[in-house]
């Protein structure tokens, strides 16, 4: 490892301060800390949100579900509001990687990365939630906009994310064994405007399955899901799976997501 400071603001006064300054935000460091392990990553100053109390928490405004930035994935997935209002998203946060990721990993550092294969940025764009910062509100369609790119501009801070709560919903993922990050994930929103379907693990970026939504609003059933078809020339291969696998399991995961849904 090499030099750098370490500062944990009690404020998002004095946070923005040390970032408008050149500091590099901490959100739990599940992506950063190994980047910068790695060099991939040299940041000179870390400043670490966590101890910023009123970013973390778990409440119910009207019909939606807000959750602090800097909530933990575990505190999500333990949540009884969470699991009484969202349920899937309660499901979702107990998938995040293991023990000790769920334990350090916040929904706010999360989001703000964007990695192709996690989970919370398809529970977003699927839900139609709103991505809250210190100085505006992005909602998810405008928010993620590719490989690990987002709409914040440099120094903005997320402080929490709202979700509006859907009449069901399910999330299902194949996921990759050693990292548990998610190969192909769906999620799956049935709202009173229709169905949203987001898929993460595809390639560039969480994105959202237009097909499968018209298929689904007509017909909120898997059989409806399996006669729909992804194209494998959208989605990624790697070592871990080819496009056309890829494409076959958006398939599967959305007919389980639904079947679960109307469990």
């Amino acid at each position: 490892m090499y030099a750098f400071t370490y500062e944990r603001p009690t404020t998002q006064a004095e946070a923005l301060k040390l970032v408008q300054g050149g500091g590099k935000l901490l959100a739990g460091g599940q992506t950063l800390l190994a980047s910068m392990k790695l060099r991939l990553a040299a940041p000179e100053q870390l400043v670490d949100l966590g101890g910023i109390k009123e970013l973390s928490g778990i409440r119910k405004e009207g019909n939606a579900l807000v959750i602090g930035a800097m909530t933990r994935h575990c505190d999500v997935a333990e949540s009884a509001v969470v699991a009484g209002s969202i349920p899937a998203l309660a499901r979702l946060a107990s998938g995040i990687g293991d023990k000790q990721v769920r334990a350090r990993g916040t929904i706010g550092g999360s989001v703000a990365n964007d990695d192709p294969a996690a989970d919370y940025p398809a529970a977003l764009l699927a839900l139609g939630a709103t991505v809250h910062t210190n100085t505006r509100s992005i909602a998810a369609d405008d928010f993620f906009q590719g490989l690990f790119t987002t709409a914040l501009d440099e120094g903005e801070i997320i402080t929490a994310v709202s979700f509006p709560i859907p009449s069901r919903a399910a999330y299902m993922k194949f996921p990759q064994p050693a990292s548990l990050f998610a190969l192909i994930g769906v999620f799956v929103a049935q709202t009173g405007a229709g169905v949203r379907v987001a898929v993460t693990g595809g390639g560039s970026g969480v994105f959202r399955h237009g097909a499968m939504e018209q298929a689904l609003t007509a017909s909120f059933t898997p059989g409806a899901a399996a006669a729909v078809k992804t194209d494998a020339g959208e989605l990624s291969s790697d070592l871990h799976g080819s496009s056309s696998y890829r494409a076959h399991l958006v398939g599967v995961m959305t007919q389980r997501a639904v079947a679960q849904a109307l469990a």
